[in-house]
């Protein structure tokens, strides 16, 4: 353990700071002076070792009387390993404006809030920790190395706004398991690097409203069996690259209005599903195929436009569904829209009896029952094309004469 003789003025500076949480702000107030990105030049009157950091979040000077510690600093470059992995540290750590040298490692730690905002760091691992407050990154820069939260427990929020987080492989995220009494929000949160949750519990959902998830050679979002109240992926949402979400279970909103999801082959997987309310109006048609087989939604609502040339819809249910632009608010089909819902419904590749079932049975439940053997007649029509030649002779006697049984009064005529 060093001595209070061998720090340096800033760390003794810090040291005498700690017991009373005053912050320590070594920052000119010259903007290109005190970026994060160019810390790396910053002198020994801005510099403290991350050996000292440790030191006092693991009690090296003890509170005074009457004062809550706190470890706050500004605009300072950390040196060497900050490592407190195992550790149990009962006070806060807040670092603004700072440039890290190293990552910083708290592998199964135990802590009170920790606030790295608008700072640059080449990674953060958070891997089992325990984390009594929120995870706040807001604005910072995660160069070269992920941000690790496999099957992490955060009480609070993860906050990622404004942040940049540049991953050294397939993903910049990495949060397995992870559990949030609240939630994740990322907005404008940019990513060179997948951000993978799979099997996350987020007690407020995840908040995603413009950000910018690139993974070009693979997932975007890995979200598959994800548990959340809200998932808000709007506003500009960008994702180069997949976007899964299988077997998650969102009790509230998923919504894509004014998203551009650009993966190739599979470019949103919802197979098995469970959502509340499916918002699926993006800004443009997708690159890729929709996946929707067994999902379920309680009510959706989405564009003409937005579809992709095949969407799967096997199995998918819906309590209620509408085109985000039809004219009225009551619920009330528009004019065209069993057209236009029939076209939807062939984008499925091949004959698939369910998807017409399933919107037969919602214009039944609300009283157009015309509507129903609309749709029901153009099953039997897709259907034909898939019999032999005499079945689908019989087929077009069928549909001339009596409609398949939906237009009786053809027998008349």
């Amino acid at each position: 353990m060093l001595s209070y003789d061998e720090l340096s003025p800033p760390e003794r500076e810090l040291w005498d700071a700690f017991p009373e949480g005053r912050r320590v702000d070594l920052r000119t107030g010259i903007t290109e002076s005190d970026a994060p990105a160019a810390g790396e030049g910053w002198g020994p009157d801005r510099t403290v070792r991350a050996a000292v950091v440790a030191m006092l979040l693991l009690g090296a000077n003890g509170d005074q009387s009457g004062a809550v510690a706190a470890l706050r600093l500004a605009g300072t470059r950390i040196t060497g390993r900050l490592d407190l992995s195992g550790a149990e540290i009962c006070h806060t750590f807040s670092l603004e404006g700072c440039r890290l040298d190293e990552a910083v490692q708290m592998h199964g730690a135990t802590t009170r809030t920790i606030e790295i905002t608008n700072s640059w760091v080449p990674g953060i691992n958070a891997e089992l920790a325990r984390i009594g407050g929120d995870l706040d990154l807001r604005r910072s820069v995660l160069q070269g190395g992920s941000l690790t939260l496999v099957n992490a427990r955060i009480a609070g929020n993860l906050l990622l706004s404004d942040a940049r987080i540049s991953g050294p492989e397939e993903w910049a995220v990495l949060a397995g398991g992870l559990v949030l009494d609240g939630g994740v929000f990322g907005q404008r949160l940019t990513t060179q690097g997948g951000l993978r949750l799979p099997g996350a519990q987020l007690l407020s959902g995840l908040f995603l409203q413009g950000a910018r998830l690139e993974n070009t050679a693979g997932v975007a979002l890995a979200a598959g069996g994800v548990a959340a109240s809200t998932v808000d992926c709007s506003q500009g949402f960008t994702a180069q690259g997949g976007v899964r979400l299988r077997r998650a279970r969102i009790e509230g909103l998923l919504t894509f209005e004014g998203a551009r999801l650009d993966g190739d082959g599979i470019a949103l997987d919802c197979v098995s599903m469970h959502v509340g309310d499916f918002d699926y109006r993006t800004a443009a048609p997708l690159s890729g195929l929709v996946d929707l087989r067994c999902a379920q939604a309680t009510w959706c609502q989405d564009s003409e436009q937005s579809w992709p040339e095949k969407v799967l819809l096997e199995g998918f249910t819906y309590g209620s569904i509408r085109f985000g632009d039809a004219p009225s608010d009551d619920g009330t089909p528009a004019r065209d829209e069993v057209a236009r819902r029939l076209a939807w419904v062939r984008r499925n590749p091949g004959y698939v009896p369910q998807p017409y079932e399933q919107l037969a049975g919602w214009y039944r439940q609300i009283g157009h029952d015309d509507d129903a053997r609309r749709v029901l007649l153009a099953k039997q029509r897709h259907r034909r094309l898939t019999l032999s030649r005499p079945a689908r002779a019989w087929g077009h006697l069928l549909d001339v004469t009596v409609g398949y049984g939906y237009r009786p009064w053809l027998a008349g005529v």
